[in-house]
């Protein structure tokens, strides 16, 4: 008998130990003071730093004033992804947003991610953050490249 519950929890080590595992970049952004109107979008890297391939379910924010996007598309196993977040910037004052990350990590099936800062008008000009495309864009302009090419030839 004691064998057989030792041996069921190793399994259960082992199982635990091999899986995949949710790594953010920062779990908090913080916008600091900015303009209304200006750009809201920020984004978080997610790393699975597990040996299992990781799938981001959904991505749920505190308020309709916060709009996550991400791919369902598996993570694997030492490679990170992207999660762009949207803040609406025309609503003046300041702002500490939840937004909520599940995934099938067996240890953190829901994480928490956080957006802060304050819109103020007398905000110093800022220069625009450089642009961060994602995955599905880069094949896109990859495609595209190479359409034009096979066009080009033609000719």
């Amino acid at each position: 008998m004691k064998k057989l519950i030792a041996g069921i929890a190793l399994f259960g080590t082992f199982a635990l130990a091999s899986a995949q595992t949710i790594t953010f970049d920062k779990t908090t952004f913080d916008y600091g003071t900015i303009k209304p109107s200006s750009d809201g979008t920020r984004f978080f890297t997610v790393t699975n730093t597990g040996d299992k391939p990781l799938v981001i379910s959904n991505v749920k924010p505190s308020c309709g004033c916060t709009t996550p996007e991400f791919s369902t598309d598996p993570i694997m196993p030492g490679k990170s992804a992207k999660i762009k977040v949207g803040y609406n910037t025309a609503l003046n004052g300041g702002f500490n947003k939840m937004i909520e990350v599940f995934s099938n990590d067996p240890a953190n099936s829901r994480s928490v991610i956080y957006i802060k800062g304050n819109v103020d008008a007398n905000a110093p000009e800022v220069a625009a953050a450089p642009k961060v495309e994602t995955k599905s864009e880069i094949k896109a302009a990859k495609k595209a490249a190479k359409q034009a090419k096979k066009v080009a030839a033609v000719k």
